[in-house]
Parts: C-alpha cells; structure tokens; sequence
C-alpha cells in the first residue's frame, strides 16, 4: 500500500510539474505583456495590497482543513464527516473576509489615489469566498487520486483570467483597476465550475460506499446516518490545531508584504516592482517545489502513523519513506543550487526581457539575485516541514504552533529594521533568517525521528563534492561572462551570454547525473517514464534491488480489485 501511495505522489508531483508548465507559460508571457501597458502604482495595488487580502482569507479558511482532512487518521474517515468539514470553510471566510476588507478600506491603512479601490477590495474577497465553494470537491479530488484535476482547475481559470486583463488593457484601458477585478472574478467562477463539472459528470466512482454523492444536495452539510453526528471530534480537534498554526504560518508566508502593507516602508510604486520580482523568483517554488511537497505530503501522511514514534511504525515502512526523504531533499537541494548559480549571472537580461525598464531600472536585478539565495532555504524548508506536519502528533503541532509565534516575531522585526535600511532587500534577507528557523527546527524533528534506526535521511541529502564543484564552476564561468558580454551593448552580446550559460548547464547536468546515481535511480523509478529510451532505464533501475518494480504493484492493484 506504502508503494502504492509512493507511486501515486511521484506521478502526480511529475504531472503537475508538467501540466503547471505548460498551462502557465502562455500565462507568464501574457504578464510580462502586461508590465509594458500599466504603471507601477497600479502594479503595486493589484499584485500586493489586493492579492494580499485575496490569499489571506484563502488561506486561513481552507489551509488547517486541508491538512486535517488528508491526515492518516485512527479511525477510518466518514466522508460525511469529511464533507461537513470542509464546508466550514465557508463561514470561516466570511468572518475573515469582512475583517480584512474592512482594515484594507480604513484610514489606518496608507490608501492609493486609484479609483475605485474600496470596490475591488469587496470583489476580491468576494473571489475567495466563491472559491470556498468548491473546497469539499477539492478533497474529493485529492482522496481519490484525480492526479490531473487540481491542475486543470488552477491553470485553465489562471489563462482566463489573464485574457480578461489583457483584453481590458488594449481594448478599455480606463476601466483601470476594474480589469484586474474582472479577471479575478473570471478565475474564481473558472476553478468552481471545472471541480463541480469533473466531479459529478465525470468522476464519481459507482461504489456509493466509496464516494456517496450523486448530485448537489448530496453534497451539503448533515448528520453522519449511522451515529448521527455532524463531525468527528479527531478531525475538529486536529483542524483547530491546524487553525491555530494557519495564522502563523501566514504571517510567516507573507510578512513582508503584510509589513508593506501596515507601515508602508516601501510605496506602492516600490511593492509593485518588488512583487514582480518576488513571482519571478518564486516561480520555481509554484512549478516544482510546492506540487512535490503537496504530492509527497499525501504520501507521507498515509503511510506514517501521525504522532507515534518510530517504533510503533510499520518496520517495512520506514526505510522506504527515509529513502523517499533523502532524495526529496537533495533533489530540491540540487535544483535549487543550479537556480542560485545561474539566476545570479542572468538577472539582469532576465528582467530587461521580461517587463523592460519597468524591472531593470533601480534595485530590480539585486533583489532578484539575493532572492535566488531565498530560493535555495525556501525548497528545503517545504520538504521538511512536508514531512514533520505530516508526522508530528497533535500535542507536537500546538507546540510548534509556540515557535511559530517565536518566529513571526523575529521575522516582523527583522522585516521592518532591514527594510528601513536597504529597502527591499531587506525583505529578502529576514525571509532568508525566517527559512533557517524553520529548517533547522524540522531538521531536528527528523533526526529524533530516526535517532532510533540506522537510516540518516538528512546526511543522504547532502550532494556530491562533484556536483557542488561543478555549479561553482558554472556560477564563476557565467558571471564572467556577464561582466564580459554585458547585456547592455546590444542583442549579440546578450545571446552570446545565453549560449555560455547553455554550455555550462549542460555540463553541470551531466556531472550532476554522474555523481548522483541513487538519486537518478530513484527519479527514473518513480516518474512516469513513456518513450524505449526510458523504458531501458527504468529496468535497469529495477535490476538494482533498491526498489520495487512497479509491475509487482501493479499486479497486486489487480488483485485487489479482483477479489
């Protein structure tokens, strides 16, 4: 069951790696289009303050529930309960959302001189309040194993919504922030219509026990039929639980721009430049490191026992998920590093392709460059905590909860006395010192939860002395050719910096690949792998002993559903 579970996190972290790309390429394209029609204040309000209010109430709505409800739990889950559940996200967003509104539209707040603000604040909230909506279709989805809808659901309503602003832009310009309204509304009533039509047209399993919806009204809140209860106590239990750390872990997620918001140390010209490059250097984050951590995070909380030590573990599961661990982070890790060693040499062509003077102008290259470094504690951090969250007990979850104050408190004070000195990245830098907290308190989680056994995930993480050497190597090869072949003297010379960088990737990959056979072992054994080139990999992977062959499994599948 463990291997099956294994299987299914690696196909769907592959999948949604590659469908998130191809969905959202036409999307990053069609915003930097957007970059060279709008002004930076009008950036600032929309991509900050606004989407600040947006992912706030989603936030603290739905992610404690989430968490909850795909927890390995003692008893088996009524999908009564579960439903009943989720649908306290609705009223827990309407608090959150005339709260927030409320602050955002209030003279203690700096207010930008664009029209019709106190409006798109209500339409943004009213965005997230209609994305509720789908939340227990969302579960449904991820309980079932539907690998491809999730990212249907965010990345066909993401390119709508772009199309809307774009078409707003060129054809009604003076419309201004109603635009970006139109497209925010245009995505939320996108991602609630592709769940509702994929679920009940054409998922829904025929076993009633297995899935017991067959229309809307089955969908709806009531009584469990066997015992009568509404929830079950373990699940409303551990969700407050969660709760509790949703408020820190968005006060952690989003400090910077809260600190923006509230002491606005930065104008709205500044926070508008800043957010593009803050998605820029995120875009690693969205496309890889979060569809592995919420694809692994299934894997883990369905095959550890939450709360019990290692001990009290299925002794067969245990190599597996340190395995599974180990080469988690060090493909993070690996990743990562080759973004740092490149990103730093090619800032500044990035950004002057992408939205012109707007970026390039200022501080834009430096803050995209240290935010490279943030890249590199951001992807360790999300597979570490991905498996202390889905590992640690409730008792430990309110303990964390504790630290999490600690941290807010540090990161808010670092945020606000860096800022005031060196301006953005100021930001950057107290990311960076809220990212080693973290990792190191996970870190420590994971040591005392194998302390016990023979397996060191965390030392298996580390890379190679090879594949270190060689992105240092890139990384000095690629700035020397930056200071030589400077992208301002013309479009010759900033190819010829490409190809440079081509070259040295290339090479970096094949040190990489050469260096790291158990981590290319297990990426060809898990990833779905289609072409007869991949196939002979993959059997030659199976003939190493260090994993299952997927046949076994899948044979085993058969069985099962036979019997």
């Amino acid at each position: 069951m463990s291997e099956d579970y294994l299987d299914t996190a690696a196909r769907a972290a592959s999948y949604n790696v590659l469908l998130q790309l191809l969905m959202r390429a036409s999307t990053f394209v069609l915003n930097g289009f957007i970059l060279r029609f709008i002004q930076a204040e009008l950036l600032g309000v929309v991509n900050l303050r606004l989407t600040l209010l947006y992912n706030t109430v989603l936030f603290i709505s739905r992610e404690a529930l989430r968490k909850s409800c795909l927890s390995q739990t003692p008893q088996p889950k009524k999908w009564r309960h579960v439903l009943n559940l989720m649908w306290c996200s609705i009223p827990i967003g309407v608090v959150c959302s005339l709260l927030f509104g409320l602050l955002w539209v209030s003279p203690l707040l700096e207010q930008p001189a664009i029209a019709g603000d106190p409006l798109a604040v209500g339409l943004f909230a009213l965005a997230a309040l209609l994305e509720l909506t789908a939340e227990p279709l969302y579960i449904m989805g991820q309980l079932q194993q539907y690998v491809t809808l999730k990212v249907l659901a965010e990345g066909v309503p993401q390119m709508f919504r772009c199309a809307v602003i774009v078409s707003g832009i060129l054809l009604a310009p003076q419309w201004g922030l109603m635009i970006f309204c139109a497209g925010q509304l245009a995505y939320s009533v996108g991602y609630v219509v592709i769940y509702y039509v994929y679920i009940f047209r054409y998922k829904v399993p025929c076993d009633g026990e297995q899935l017991p919806v067959r229309t809307v009204g089955d969908l709806l809140p009531s009584t469990d039929p066997e015992q009568g209860h509404w929830m079950d106590p373990y699940l409303t239990q551990l969700s407050w639980s969660f709760l509790k750390q949703s408020f820190l872990k968005q006060l952690l997620t989003d400090g910077e721009k809260y600190v923006m918001t509230l002491f606005a140390v930065l104008n709205f010209a500044e926070q508008g430049v800043y957010d593009v490059i803050n998605n820029l250097g995120s875009l690693a984050a969205r496309f890889i490191f979060m569809p592995v951590e919420e694809s692994f995070y299934v894997f883990f909380a369905h095959t550890l026992y939450r709360g019990e030590p290692v001990e009290k573990q299925k002794p067969e599961n245990i190599p597996l998920v340190a395995d599974t661990l180990g080469a988690l982070i060090k493909l993070v890790i690996i990743i990562a590093l080759v973004i740092l060693s490149f990103g730093y040499a090619y800032s500044y062509l990035a950004l002057s392709i992408y939205g012109g003077e707007l970026l390039t102008d200022g501080d834009g290259p430096t803050l995209l460059r240290w935010y490279c470094v943030y890249v590199l504690l951001l992807a360790v951090n999300g597979v570490t905590e991905c498996f202390m969250f889905s590992a640690m007990s409730q008792a430990r979850v309110d303990s964390y909860n504790r630290s999490m104050l600690l941290f807010s408190f540090v990161f808010l004070g670092s945020s606000l006395l860096l800022s005031r000195y060196i301006g953005g990245v100021g930001f950057i830098l107290a990311n960076c010192i809220n990212m080693a907290t973290r990792i190191a308190h996970s870190c420590h989680f994971i040591h005392s939860f194998f302390a016990a056994t023979p397996h060191t995930p965390l030392l298996d993480a580390l890379p190679s002395i090879w594949s270190i050497g060689s992105l240092l190597t890139a990384m000095a090869i690629t700035t020397g050719s930056e200071a030589s072949l400077c992208c301002e003297y013309g479009w010759l010379y900033s190819l010829l910096h490409i190809v440079v960088g081509v070259v040295c990737l290339a090479f970096t990959g094949m040190m990489v690949g050469f260096s790291e056979p158990n981590l290319v072992r297990f990426l060809i054994d898990r990833l779905p792998i289609q072409n007869a080139f991949g196939a002979r990999l993959a059997q030659s992977a199976k003939q190493s002993g260090l994993y299952k062959e997927k046949k076994d499994n899948k044979d085993k599948r058969r069985k099962k559903k036979t019997n």
